[in-house]
């Protein structure tokens, strides 16, 4: 019996552990963009507010890099009205939902990949435990965007780039 209960315990500790929300201690988190000339990757301290669970702080981080950084900074960004839907974390990959604005990015490599490549920066820093990132628009798996430069029907990583 005593065997049984043990065993019962060690259970239960497991699944707690596997299954118990990560938080951060941080206050802050990096957001990435990139620099206008299309490769030069910077980041940009932003300071958290008090939801530190790791599926808040990933949508805060990918929302403020949607969103960019402060005005005057010389950045490729988003187009206007992008917007982060959404943001998943299951295990270590972040499944990331974009409004339909983003289809609206100019045509060609440069900006498609300096956007993603900041994004996927954003996510997949050490404190998130991410390592990879889907991509959805509106709600939808799409293979490319409009330009077709950027495979979106696998998984980015930091790799990818």
């Amino acid at each position: 019996m005593v065997l049984v209960v043990l065993f019962v315990a060690a259970v239960a500790a497991a699944w707690w552990y596997t299954h118990r929300q990560q938080t951060l201690n941080d206050d802050t988190i990096a957001v990435y963009y990139v620099k206008d000339d299309g490769t030069t990757l910077v980041p940009w301290r932003i300071t958290l507010g008090p939801a530190r669970d790791r599926a808040s702080v990933a949508y805060y981080a990918a929302t403020q890099c949607v969103a960019g950084p402060p005005p005057g900074t010389e950045a490729v960004r988003f187009p206007a009205g992008t917007l982060v839907r959404s943001v998943h974390v299951v295990g270590s990959t972040a499944d990331v939902d974009l409004s339909k604005e983003v289809a609206a990015s100019a045509e060609g490599g440069f900006a498609e990949s300096a956007e993603f490549k900041a994004l996927v920066w954003t996510l997949t820093q050490p404190s998130l435990h991410v390592s990879s990132m889907t991509v959805r628009v509106g709600g939808a798996r799409v293979a490319t965007l409009p330009g077709g430069h950027l495979e979106l029907d696998e998984p980015l990583s930091r790799s990818s780039f």
